[in-house]
């Protein structure tokens, strides 16, 4: 491929067909690339006694690391305990699966301190956000068995 052809173009968006061409060919690299069959999803769930979801846990296990994608609680259930709980039933679910590093991104109008009282920590502080936000990379190691 001659490189003095090509057309670069810069969008306020991402133009469909690219944006999908783009997830392919990175999709496509990665797992050549590394043994992605092995992450496995991983959730806790709460629900009301009608069975309504009124929060919930999200992540995926990979190796001995454990990403938590998602946390949220109804509004009107918040500060109750059940993000805590729900945090500690998906740790000890990924322990038993092997894992021992754990890891999230949360903004400063989220949960930091929450995590903070799970035992992670912040190892990435960004600014630069409207409003004097903070966006944070927290991760909570576990201890080796047998050390």
């Amino acid at each position: 491929m001659e490189l003095s052809a090509l057309i670069y173009s810069t969008h306020d968006d991402v133009p469909k067909d690219a944006g999908a061409i783009v997830d392919d060919g990175l999709g496509a690299f990665n797992v050549a690339a590394a043994p992605l069959h092995e992450v496995q999803p991983i959730a806790t769930v709460a629900r009301d006694a009608e069975g309504q979801v009124v929060g919930g846990a999200i992540g995926r296990t990979w190796g001995a690391c454990c990403e938590v994608q998602q946390v949220w609680v109804k509004e009107e259930c918040r500060r109750q305990g059940i993000a805590s709980r729900l945090l500690r039933d998906l740790h000890a679910r990924a322990e038993a699966r092997g894992c021992r590093t754990f890891y999230l991104e949360t903004f400063s109008f989220q949960a930091p301190s929450l995590y903070e009282s799970l035992g992670y920590e912040t190892k990435l502080e960004l600014s630069g956000f409207s409003g004097e936000i903070r966006k944070y990379t927290m991760v909570r190691q576990v201890p080796t068995r047998g050390s």
